[in-house]
């Protein structure tokens, strides 16, 4: 499986395979054409509280990499990382599009780690783990 990530504002290319969006709001000032997206998960991006307070606090990336992969595992983003999971498996070059200035910190960064398989996080956000949360017993005193 061949994963990319490049920013939307970046000129399409046909090298870049399926261009998959992973933002919750749509570029500003880009039109469909001109993004040539493919698909459009909006269901994979952080949410608008976590993506807030990462924009505030961007030498935070490993707290922001690790509330985000928790926000993964809601029903809706379970849904839709399966949706990318699949699309990774179909053979075809997969580009993960971002909006964001921070290029080397964003989402589509922490998604593509996970359908590589790199620093993958623990057992929550797997494929075929939607609707399946891990629950923990408190611990009695």
């Amino acid at each position: 499986m061949s994963v990319a990530v490049k920013r939307v504002y970046e000129t399409p290319t046909p090298s870049d395979g399926i261009r998959v969006l992973v933002d919750r709001l749509w570029p500003r000032g880009l039109t469909k054409k001109d993004a040539a997206v493919k698909r459009w998960l909006r269901d994979l991006a952080p949410s608008t509280e976590l993506r807030q307070w990462f924009h505030a606090n961007p030498e935070a990336w490993r707290f922001f990499r690790k509330r985000y992969l928790n926000e993964l595992v809601s029903p809706e983003a379970s849904g839709a990382l399966e949706k990318l999971h699949e699309l990774a498996q179909s053979g075809k070059k997969l580009t993960l599009l971002y909006a964001s200035r921070n290029e080397e910190y964003n989402n589509a960064v922490v998604l593509k780690e996970l359908l590589e398989g790199t620093r993958k996080p623990p057992s929550s956000v797997g494929r075929r783990v939607s609707g399946r949360g891990r629950i923990r017993k408190a611990k009695k005193q």
